[in-house]
């Protein structure tokens, strides 16, 4: 891992990174589902990017007061880089079944719940450790629907 998280405002730049990321592969999840006629897996993205979106903007107007500092491009990539938040791009545009791409969004999910637990553990700074552990919180209950959206199958005619 890296260097603890010492400040408020380098919590809330690595968080924004991370839910504006996640909020876009979501989106673009959603899209893959409806092109491919799978309507309840489209919808489960949909509301993720939403709630993702949403859960950015929140942060955005809780660290508004703050100057955060620049985070490298591409640190949080799903898709095309190693990050908390990972996956591969190849593996996106292979994927061949909702199982696939779920399972991209899992391990990127299992990897923010797993990044915001090193932060609660690792930072000196009492405030960001609450925030961090109210983030893994929000990651976790991410995992549970994602892995949810995994074990779903649909009824058959």
């Amino acid at each position: 891992m890296h260097a603890p998280i010492r400040s408020i405002e380098e919590f809330y730049a690595h968080a924004l990174a991370i839910e504006r990321e996640a909020g876009e592969r979501y989106t673009e999840f959603a899209a893959w589902y409806d092109a491919r006629g799978e309507e309840v897996l489209a919808g489960l993205c949909r509301n993720l990017a939403h709630m993702e979106h949403a859960h950015f903007l929140e942060l955005a107007r809780a660290s508004s007061h703050l100057v955060l500092p620049d985070l490298e491009p591409g640190r949080y990539a799903w898709i095309g880089t190693h990050s908390p938040e990972t996956g591969d791009r190849e593996d996106f545009m292979r994927a061949t079944s909702p199982a696939e791409l779920l399972g991209i969004a899992l391990h990127a999910e299992c990897n923010a719940v797993a990044f915001f637990e090193w932060i609660g553990r690792t930072t000196p700074d009492e405030g960001v450790r609450i925030l961090a552990r109210g983030m893994a919180a929000e990651e976790r209950q991410h995992v549970e629907w994602v892995q949810k959206a995994l074990d779903y199958r649909p009824a058959t005619v």
